[in-house]
């Protein structure tokens, strides 16, 4: 990886929980999937503290399903980050979701790279905090898009077929044919809005912006040395809850 921008704070932030989640129900026919407790609490109050504690001061949060009840949940937080809630009549995706976070509120994501986080991922840091690494590996002059990247044989709760290859610079690509995916995309990302020129409007998703930072060779990731929990399902959401209520796993956690 090149040499990373001098300043590694990154203050504003998208966190992405508008999704139906299909794979949760029945749990998400009656709870939005973000709102589901791990330990006794929503994860995406856990993604927003992750956020809180590296410093983020601003996030918008998109909503759609069920989304008077996550606008509800987060009217009941405390300090930082402050909330910002970009509601979509339509689901955009994931892509179409952010470009139009960046279109509503300019000021808090479009002066400059962003974290952008799933409102419905678990994570526990390594050494140290995978958002702080991330910001301190961010180089401006060569990427537009920095995601956290987790060994497919690693990861609780994953059976899917993987995400990406990383060269041993960090620089991202798909598969080619026969070739194992050994890397899969946690949901936790940094994005610059230059991501964005030229998006499509309405619904899309972000694969096809990554593809076209793949072939600028702006697409770049940095590998997860903590533990990642695959949340998907009921089963999985039950198993990361029991396993987090271990005091050492719990102590990691919070």
């Amino acid at each position: 990886m090149t040499g990373a921008t001098a300043d590694a704070r990154i203050t504003s932030a998208m966190v992405l929980a508008a999704g139906i989640g299909k794979r949760m129900r029945p749990l998400s026919d009656s709870c939005p999937k973000p709102l589901l407790k791990v330990c006794g609490r929503t994860m995406l109050d856990h993604s927003l503290d992750r956020l809180a504690a590296v410093g983020v001061k601003e996030a918008v949060v998109n909503t759609h399903h069920l989304g008077t009840l996550v606008a509800g949940h987060l009217s009941t937080r405390k300090g930082l980050p402050r909330i910002h809630l970009s509601p979509e009549d339509e689901l955009l995706e994931t892509g179409g979701g952010v470009a139009e976070a960046l279109r509503r509120f300019p000021t808090v994501l479009g002066g400059g790279p962003f974290y952008v986080a799933n409102g419905d991922v678990i994570w526990l840091d390594g050494a140290s905090s995978a958002l702080g690494r991330m910001a301190a590996a961010w180089d401006d002059g060569a990427m537009d898009a920095l995601l956290l990247l987790h060994a497919t044989v690693s990861a609780f709760g994953y059976d899917g077929p993987g995400d990406f290859m990383m060269d041993g610079d960090g620089r991202i690509r798909r598969a080619k044919p026969l070739e194992v995916l050994p890397f899969l995309y946690t949901g936790v990302q940094v994005l610059h809005p230059r991501l964005f020129a030229g998006a499509p409007p309405g619904a899309f998703s972000l694969n096809r912006l990554y593809d076209a930072a793949i072939e600028a060779g702006r697409l770049w990731g940095i590998r997860h040395d903590g533990i990642f929990y695959h949340v998907g399902t009921p089963r999985a959401l039950d198993f990361a809850d029991r396993t987090l209520q271990d005091p050492e796993m719990r102590a990691a956690f919070f």
